[in-house]
């Protein structure tokens, strides 16, 4: 039998997933080398700074601040920094250099995927990235390979533990909103500045990603309408439980036909949605993710597991390495992209979906007769209504009292429910729309 040469592999970042790839590495060199036919050297590791703390330690002379000759060194690049920059410019380089690729960088993907592909087959190598998503969750491949035959409706996601983490303290442990995000930054789940996590925009770049693998099209960035969590308030996670539901942040990706053009096409968004307790992506909890797909053939999917963490993501980034150094070792052009098909992105607007909306009115007779008039004239159907008892909303007498409406409708367009809530807010008898909650997982 021939032997094949050492691979040689580098490492861009040295932070929490790239210390735990390079002792994983280093520790199980033999056992993985064995599962690839050829002997895995890891040459280096590019840092900003050589003296930084680690995760784990690791040999000093394996850092350098030299990423470039590193790279250009390297058969196998793995990409753990983050950033788009300079990133995008080092997976370029890798890439035109004949490299595979291997990346968790959820945003460079989202932003410059499309080019960096293009290249990658331009030149005959490979961009792998599992850990890109989910974390330790395996969903890139069972999108890309195992369901490629099949044809995906719809895909449900909780793909932010930080979020996930927060909802569930709210609903657990009757925390707010602040207490919860303390809590999550005490125990390291979030950022100092939790804006990426909170604000939705970690989930969105992981939307894009998920929509264009499993609908065969670009879904650029821009396109996923995007909320955050920072206005859901300990009252909203009560009345969901009170109702049967558990607040979700979710990433939806979804085939839809526009109800307005019949346009066939794609969307995705990400937003606090209302999921039903009996639902599988309900049971979440923590800072796991999940991610729930509907196949037409293969019917429903569950992937669950921890979405976050540096061992955790390590795994999937193995993963990746045991591929991309099995596929130098047989040779063959190695997993390619699927081929884009012209699928147009739909906006928010088209999408059709459940809604909850909760009111603060004037109590007076009529009231609730005039708010079903809005919401028929605006194409929107009332499923149910609870009404509070009302209260005196400013201490002044009956004249001041105000009840809460809450009111569930059945399926109805984006477009129809912002109609709706617009007339809602300028209407006399509607003190606030408190707040308005897609229902998903129906």
């Amino acid at each position: 039998m021939i032997e094949y040469r050492d691979l040689r592999i580098a490492i861009l970042g040295a932070g929490s997933v790239g210390a735990q790839v390079a002792r994983l590495l280093l520790e199980n060199r033999q056992e993985l080398s064995d599962r690839v036919g050829a002997g895995l050297e890891l040459v280096g590791i590019a840092v900003r700074d050589l003296d930084a703390p680690r995760t784990a330690e690791l040999p000093h002379e394996l850092l350098t601040t030299d990423a470039r000759s590193l790279i250009l060194g390297a058969d196998i690049v793995i990409e753990l920094m983050g950033g788009l920059e300079p990133a995008r410019e080092y997976l370029e380089l890798a890439l035109t250099s004949g490299a595979d690729v291997i990346t968790a960088n959820k945003a460079l993907l989202a932003t410059h995927g499309p080019e960096l592909f293009e290249i990658a087959e331009q030149v005959g190598a490979q961009l792998y990235y599992e850990a890109a998503v989910g974390g330790a969750i395996p969903i890139i491949r069972p999108l890309r390979d195992s369901l490629a035959g099949d044809r995906v409706h719809r895909i449900l996601g909780i793909v932010n533990g930080t979020t996930n983490y927060i909802l569930d303290r709210m609903d657990t442990e009757g925390d707010s909103l602040d207490e919860a995000l303390a809590e999550a930054t005490r125990l390291g789940y979030a950022e100092a500045d939790p804006t990426a996590d909170i604000g939705g925009f970690d989930a969105a770049h992981k939307a894009a990603i998920l929509a264009s693998l499993a609908f065969h099209t670009t879904v650029p960035l821009d396109a996923v309408y995007r909320e955050g969590i920072e206005h859901v308030t300990h009252a909203q996670v009560e009345g969901a439980k009170a109702a049967g539901y558990v607040v979700k942040l979710l990433a939806v990706c979804e085939r839809l036909t526009d109800p307005e053009t019949g346009v066939e096409g794609v969307a995705a968004r990400v937003h606090p949605a209302l999921v039903p307790a009996t639902h599988p992506l309900a049971a979440v909890r923590g800072v796991n993710n999940a991610v729930y797909v509907e196949a037409e053939a293969a019917g429903p999917l569950m992937f669950y597991g921890a979405g976050a963490g540096g061992v955790q993501t390590a795994s999937a980034v193995l993963g990746d390495l045991v591929s991309a150094a099995r596929r130098h070792v047989i040779g063959g052009p190695g997993i390619t992209e699927p081929t884009q098909s012209e699928v147009p992105v739909l906006p928010i607007a088209s999408v059709v979906t459940r809604y909850q909306i909760t009111l603060q009115v004037a109590d007076r007779p009529g009231v609730l007769a005039t708010i079903a008039t809005m919401f028929s004239d605006h194409g929107v159907s009332v499923e149910a209504v609870q009404q509070s008892v009302p209260q005196d909303a400013a201490g002044q007498g009956e004249h001041a009292a105000t009840a809460t409406l809450v009111i569930g409708t059945h399926r109805a367009t984006e477009a129809a429910l912002a109609a709706t809530v617009e007339a809602l807010e300028a209407g006399d008898v509607v003190v606030e729309v408190t707040s308005v909650l897609r229902v998903e997982g129906l």
